[in-house]
């Protein structure tokens, strides 16, 4: 029997990146979309002519009966829990916090946080009924410790999984899951290339390592955790980061 991974967002994005590494490495995958479709069935079409096993169902993440429902397809479709979950899905809104709407805080919460929370819990009990050991991994941001400006939503989701990893690492621990989040920097992709006109130079410059990260970056760390590599390593973050969230804001520069 092939592992099982799930992705959330697995259509596009580091979504996508992560979900063909599963595939490629023998996992059947299994992933959650709410747009772009075409990326959906696209991305289905690519894993299985290499050979694999993939299954796209559309869900919103942050809707308590769709994540049950989306699992509740995964069983049927493959026959088995997860044996990987990796919580990838995530939006961002951009505005000052007096300007900042309480719709868009609730979609962003809703979707990053409470999403991370409902999938976790649904992946973790159906590991537990399959007695199998399991691994979640989420994926965070630098937002995770530091205070960005104009992300206020975006922000406090990411900080609430940086504490929700290491609360659901003790609790399931016992269980035989670990949960662990692997948080990217500054990383180039079709969202950040629309967020400033030079947005690779300029995180390049102050980065240790004097690039900006790719997408295929944060697919190593995944497995990593995904793996028995890890496999006595639970309630960590991993900067993927290029040690831009490491360094101090120096004032004397170079």
């Amino acid at each position: 029997m092939n592992k099982l991974a799930v992705v959330t967002g697995g259509n596009t994005g580091i979504g996508r990146a992560i979900s063909l590494a599963f595939a490629r490495a023998g996992y059947a995958v299994a992933f959650s979309w709410r747009s772009a479709p075409e990326m959906a069935t696209s991305l289905v079409d690519e894993i299985e002519l290499s050979g694999g096993r993939a299954h796209a169902i559309e869900c919103d993440v942050g809707i308590e009966d769709d994540v049950i429902n989306f699992f509740e397809a995964v069983l049927d479709r493959f026959g088995q829990a997860p044996d990987v979950l990796v919580n990838n899905a995530g939006i961002q809104t951009c505005a000052p916090l007096l300007e900042l709407t309480a719709d868009d805080w609730e979609q962003v919460i809703r979707t990053n946080l409470t999403g991370t929370f409902l999938n976790t819990r649904e992946a973790g009990r159906r590991m537990v009924a399959d007695c199998k050991a399991g691994s979640i991994i989420n994926i965070g941001s630098g937002c995770n410790k530091h205070a960005f400006p104009k992300l206020v939503d975006y922000t406090a989701s990411k900080g609430g999984i940086e504490q929700f990893t290491k609360v659901a690492a003790v609790e399931l621990g016992p269980l035989g899951i670990r949960v662990n989040c692997v948080a990217p920097g500054a990383i180039i992709n079709d969202r950040t290339k629309r967020e400033a006109a030079d947005y690779e130079g300029s995180w390049s410059r102050i980065t240790p390592l004097r690039r900006i990260g790719t997408i295929e970056d944060i697919v190593g760390p995944v497995l990593f955790f995904a793996g028995e590599a890890s496999r006595f390593v639970t309630g960590q973050t991993l900067w993927v980061d290029g040690g831009v969230f490491t360094q101090a804001n120096w004032p004397q520069g170079d």
